[in-house]
């Protein structure tokens, strides 16, 4: 019997449909379960956790300048990293082995 996006099987087994286990450590799972909500869901959790934070709640927090600063540092994080990258590709496609 489908009801609503749910499955029962006798004896009254609800399976829900489209639910997905996935695999994280020990350590993450504790960090996550430490950043849980009390009315919130483990999913609920890992959605707020990895989406950022809302914009409504870092609103103003930097002045016009300070945004442009840190913009300018994340792109030449993003830069150097490039490089260290297209370094290390370089290496490993021109190794002979």
């Amino acid at each position: 019997m489908v009801n609503g996006g749910e499955t029962f099987l006798k004896p009254y087994i609800r399976i829900y449909d489209m639910v997905k286990t996935i695999r994280v450590s020990e350590e993450y799972h504790e960090w996550l379960s430490a950043h849980k909500q009390a009315d919130e869901t483990m999913e609920e959790t890992l959605r707020r956790m990895t989406r950022g934070p809302n914009p409504g709640d870092v609103a103003g927090l930097l002045t016009a300048e300070e945004a442009d600063a840190a913009k300018e540092a994340v792109e030449a994080l993003r830069g150097r990293d490039g490089d260290r990258f297209a370094a290390a590709r370089d290496a490993f496609e021109s190794d002979d082995g």
